[in-house]
């Protein structure tokens, strides 16, 4: 696997600036549906109807809007065959792949922890 360099400026890597290129990514990909999108498809090839199937509770619109945001930051790619009716797949980029890594890092952590976050709500909550 090749790794690409970051070549722009420090600023635009610098996630403690509001403008920074690397906020608005973060802030792209650190939301629930994206983080749920980039899980499903994993290590498979799946048409829109399959994802909406997989992720409970998203509207057609959010999928709709987080795949765009995602084809758009290069982390997924959307092919379209040039069927009747037309059939639209979705698959992770080598980039989309190696965020997964960390996805999955932080599923791992949150089945480890969900005990101790449930029992600590309880104590807040009362």
């Amino acid at each position: 696997m090749v790794t690409k360099q970051f070549s722009g400026s420090s600023e635009d890597a610098d996630l403690r600036r509001a403008d920074s290129l690397a906020r608005e990514i973060f802030s792209d990909v650190a939301n629930k549906w994206a983080l749920l999108i980039i899980e499903s498809l994993g290590e498979h090839t799946l048409r829109f109807s399959e994802l909406r199937n997989e992720i409970e509770g998203v509207s057609h619109k959010m999928l709709t809007q987080n795949l765009r945001m995602l084809e758009r930051n290069g982390l997924i790619e959307r092919t379209v065959h040039p069927v009747v009716p037309p059939r639209v797949e979705y698959t992770l980029t080598e980039a989309g792949q190696a965020l997964r890594v960390t996805i999955d890092g932080l599923c791992d952590w949150t089945h480890q922890y969900l005990g101790h976050i449930e029992a600590s709500r309880r104590r807040f909550d009362a």
